[in-house]
């Protein structure tokens, strides 16, 4: 079985995009984010600059596997913003993202099949505004040796396109390198393998 070694993400905020429907007005955001804490500094920002919106739906996916996720639809009806913000979330399939919709109200009520619709077309429009990017897990690890053993470790980072993060070349010498989570394993053993070469994994 291949391991899956890579995720799509945003690396900056999208642009603010507006659905409107029945009077109600939807303008919907996406955010770059890894952990809660940045969710909330998302949240109450547009609290503040939407400070007469009625409803702030959001939903949100976090973790390189996509471990874990959160739809809120903060006073309107169950299921009705919450889920078709995430389900978009998963039809794009990005990670370690928050979309909120921000609704104001028309006068006229949706129903719940027009709210789902509507949140759902907010929150594509947010991420169909966004730069989605495709990233790879990495592992990194740290390579000891003593300076003669310099030229079989270079070969072996060369050959196989590792990227060294940092190093530190005296008598002693330390490479700290990032491998793809596919390839972790393969590079892990050619490495203890390698004469008067040590390998530590790092978390």
């Amino acid at each position: 079985m291949e391991i899956k070694d890579t995720y799509k993400t945003i690396t900056k905020a999208s642009s603010e995009t507006l659905f409107k429907d029945r009077g109600s007005k939807f303008f919907g955001y996406a955010f770059p984010v890894v952990d809660e804490e940045e969710i909330k500094v998302c949240i109450e920002a547009l609290r503040k600059q939407h400070h007469t919106a009625r409803h702030f739906c959001y939903a949100w996916q976090l973790g390189k596997s996509y471990e874990s996720y959160r739809a809120n639809d903060d006073g309107e009806p169950n299921n009705s913003a919450g889920m078709p913000i995430y389900g978009q979330l998963q039809a794009f399939n990005v990670t370690n993202i928050l979309v909120v919709s921000v609704r104001y109200f028309g006068g006229t009520k949706l129903g719940v099949g027009g709210l789902i619709q509507a949140y759902k077309t907010s929150a594509q429009l947010a991420l169909e505004a966004s730069k989605i990017v495709e990233k790879t897990i990495d592992k990194e690890f740290l390579l000891k040796f003593e300076y003669p053993e310099m030229n079989t470790v270079m070969r072996i980072i060369k050959d196989e396109s590792l990227e060294i993060i940092n190093q530190k070349m005296e008598l002693s010498c330390e490479i700290k390198i990032s491998v793809r989570q596919k390839d972790a394993e393969k590079i892990f053993s050619l490495f203890e393998n390698t004469y008067k070469v040590g390998i530590k994994k790092l978390d």
